[in-house]
């Protein structure tokens, strides 16, 4: 399920960046088609200053 929603709506409290993924390409609609396990991109790790 993809669900979209208005940036500044008041029903968005904050917005909290629970992984960061490495990919390749800016437009990710090919994983829409993909189900469980295949949607999985590999893992980010960011060095925090």
């Amino acid at each position: 399920v993809e669900r979209v929603f208005l940036l500044h709506s008041p029903k968005i409290a904050n917005i909290k960046v629970i992984r960061r993924g490495k990919v390749r390409r800016a437009k990710l609609y090919y994983l829409r088609d993909r189900v469980g396990k295949a949607t999985r991109i590999k893992q980010r790790f960011d060095r925090s200053l």
